[in-house]
């Protein structure tokens, strides 16, 4: 793998990379891919090093990791919300008032841009076993060029009141978010 980080002249992303690995355990592919999205929303929504972000994954596979160690969005401060579509993609919107619309950005590795790198396509589609080294080494050829990303306009959710309660079976406060008096744990 350090052949491939050699190839690499960007300062800003060795200086992220070197974060991102003992957070994540390795350089994934996923992780890679993260960090690359991180740089498109960063250069297309003008985000700056201190603003904060909010960032809906796709999945739960690798992609999450750069957004929470490099921007320190997590699901606990509600800067990570993860939806498990099992997509390479992600919207990434700055902050704003609640009650009113944002622009962000959605980016998806697209298949259809990846064909023209094969190993690394060859991965992306499963067709075969594909060391990261390998696909991580055509994603830097690639650059953006694998991405499709679009603007797209997120709503800023306004913070509800909490409802919280104590559970009519098991006694232990919740918060009721449908009017119940039974938490979700008992009422499966």
């Amino acid at each position: 793998m350090d052949e491939v980080i050699a190839k690499i002249d960007d300062q800003e992303m060795l200086s992220r990379i070197e974060k991102v690995v003992p957070f994540h355990g390795y350089l994934s592919t996923g992780a890679f891919i993260g960090l690359q999205m991180l740089q498109i929303a960063s250069r297309e929504l003008d985000i700056k090093e201190n603003e904060r972000i909010f960032v809906t994954c796709e999945t739960l596979n690798c992609l999450p990791d750069p957004f929470q160690i490099l921007r320190g969005c997590t699901v606990g401060n509600k800067g990570l919300k993860i939806l498990d579509y099992d997509k390479m993609a992600v919207t990434i919107n700055k902050g704003a008032e609640p009650g009113q619309q944002i622009k962000g950005i959605r980016i998806y590795l697209d298949a259809t841009k990846t064909i023209k790198y094969p190993v690394f396509h060859a991965w992306y589609m499963n067709e075969r076993k594909v060391p990261h080294e390998e696909a991580i080494s055509e994603l830097i050829k690639a650059g953006a060029d694998v991405y499709t990303w679009e603007f797209v306009d997120v709503p800023v959710p306004i913070k509800a009141k909490k409802d919280v309660r104590l559970c009519a079976v098991c006694g232990e406060s919740f918060i009721s978010k449908d009017g119940s008096d039974t938490c979700k744990g008992c009422s499966h």
